[in-house]
């Protein structure tokens, strides 16, 4: 046999072993039984491939790629993404409790004592509440930043359960904000803004140093809780189609372009305007699934957003080239 013919022999013998050990997960005793051969031959075999080429072994970190995500983000959307690593074949509500498990870590980081925080309702701020890092503060401040009253329930009840839940985290005083999610009349609405007890309610949101919210959109997969929770009329739903709104922060609707100011509903909402939410030092959104993208690159525009938090799908798809 020639010299030739013996490499060939060896190569295709290193091929194969390689298969049986990479791809189908057999034991170097298996694949020695099945070749004819000793286990320090296979072993032999498999290092020739590794060595040859045959075989190329590559470690991909989730941390490398969550780095290069981050950093595309930053320096496209000038906000800071705090982006978590997690398979592609995951169930939309694991994905909300991993962003959420992380959002609940950064959180403890970014509130110290001596601030306000706002705080929105919703599904994943719910699923936030309960991921919370306890911190020892003194003299903080947790401001409801929207209200959460609809025809069907006060809404109080649910609102509360997450603003004591951040409140018994950072041992903060808690500020609900007891009025509808949206006016029956904008008139009403204007009316109660000049109230002594929303006048207080106000004066905290102003001096906000940050905002948590998540974001709503019709599309979602796991849905906010604005648009299935009884909040919006049939009239509603035809407004906002009408006014081309696909998202809002804090029940506070807006465009893709970011606009948001002649939208009708806002007129009876509750939440901040986008611009008083701008003045905000920190603006955390947590968000997850790849049908918030839309709502998601729309609030950035809007500048609304210098903290996100989201899953790496709905990264990946951020970074892209538009």
């Amino acid at each position: 046999m020639t010299n030739s013919h013996v490499r060939d022999a060896k190569v295709t013998a290193a091929l194969t072993a390689a298969k049986l050990y990479y791809l189908q997960d057999k034991t170097m005793d298996a694949i020695a039984q099945e070749l004819s051969t000793s286990r320090s031959s296979v072993s032999r075999l498999l290092s020739y491939a590794r060595a040859t080429g045959l075989v190329d072994i590559r470690v991909n970190s989730p941390f490398e790629r969550v780095g290069m995500l981050e950093q595309s983000i930053r320096d496209r959307f000038h906000i800071t993404a705090h982006v978590v690593p997690m398979p592609e074949i995951i169930s939309e509500l694991e994905r909300v409790e991993r962003v959420a498990l992380t959002a609940g870590r950064l959180l403890s980081q970014f509130v110290e004592s001596n601030m306000i925080v706002g705080v929105a309702w919703g599904s994943t701020l719910s699923v936030v509440s309960r991921a919370l890092v306890q911190k020892d503060t003194h003299d903080t401040i947790i401001v409801q930043l929207n209200g959460a009253g609809n025809t069907q329930t006060s809404g109080v009840e649910y609102s509360s359960d997450i603003l004591q839940r951040f409140g018994h985290a950072f041992g903060a005083q808690v500020e609900q904000f007891p009025v509808p999610t949206f006016f029956d009349n904008p008139d009403t609405r204007e009316a109660m803004w000049q109230e002594r007890s929303t006048k207080r309610v106000l004066r905290y949101q102003a001096k906000m140093d940050l905002a948590v919210f998540s974001l709503g959109s019709p599309a979602a997969d796991v849905p906010s809780r604005v648009y299935v929770g009884g909040y919006l009329s049939a009239d509603d739903y035809r407004s906002l189609r009408e006014d081309g709104a696909i998202g809002d922060v804090a029940t506070v609707f807006f465009r893709a372009d970011g606009t948001w100011k002649d939208i009708r509903l806002n007129a009876r909402a509750t939440g901040p305007g986008l611009d008083r939410l701008r003045r905000v030092p920190r603006r955390v959104c947590i968000v997850s699934g790849e049908k918030k993208l839309a709502s998601l690159r729309a609030a950035i525009v809007a500048g609304a957003i210098t903290d996100v938090v989201l899953d790496e799908s709905l990264a990946r798809l951020l970074a892209a080239p538009a």
